[in-house]
């Protein structure tokens, strides 16, 4: 599947914009203000936005949470109606833009539009191209019993079940060669 650099960038902000919902009572809400909003914005450099708002974090947070249910959907179709509804509300507008040294590329929110309009717009159709393509088994949970933070599955197999192969999927294989240790000790 060919990901052109924008549609890149905008998985890695939808992943990212997930997984900073809290998930359980014990974890932080990653958007807890603001000016976590605000940062969100910078690290992701993220266009064309405004000086933000409590208006700005509320549409934002529940933008995050069709996200999250796009990665939950059990299937193409259940994916599809959330992120048409994200994309049709976020007023979407195509067009082409070379801002900042980039490459022509498309850009889907409205100009002037708010942060969860733009994120909505860009981000939807980004989890949209792969349901088109019919990879939405990609848009992935963490298969680690105590994480549940989302990935899109790159690799050419689809055989990724981890967020992070270094932490997760580390730290249960090692349980795993532990427990094989014990039980062959006896």
């Amino acid at each position: 599947m060919l990901i052109t650099h924008d549609t890149r960038c905008a998985l890695d902000t939808v992943v990212d914009l997930v997984n900073t919902a809290p998930d359980s009572d014990t974890t932080a809400d990653g958007l807890a203000d603001v000016s976590a909003l605000d940062e969100f914005v910078r690290n992701h450099k993220i266009s064309d936005v405004a000086v933000l708002s409590e208006l700005d974090l509320a549409a934002v947070r529940k933008a995050r949470g069709r996200f999250a249910e796009v990665f939950a959907a059990p299937d193409a179709r259940s994916a599809a109606a959330i992120i048409n509804e994200l994309v049709a509300a976020a007023g979407t507008t195509p067009r082409l833009t070379d801002h900042d040294g980039h490459d022509w590329h498309v850009h889907y929110f409205a100009p002037g539009a708010s942060v969860a309009d733009h994120l909505a717009a860009d981000c939807g159709m980004a989890l949209a191209f792969f349901v088109v393509a019919g990879e939405q088994e990609r848009l992935r949970r963490c298969e680690a019993p105590d994480c549940r933070r989302a990935f899109v599955d790159l690799s050419r197999n689809r055989s990724r079940r981890y967020c992070d192969s270094r932490t997760c999927g580390n730290r249960l294989h090692v349980a795993a060669y532990r427990a094989r240790r014990k039980e062959a000790a006896g």
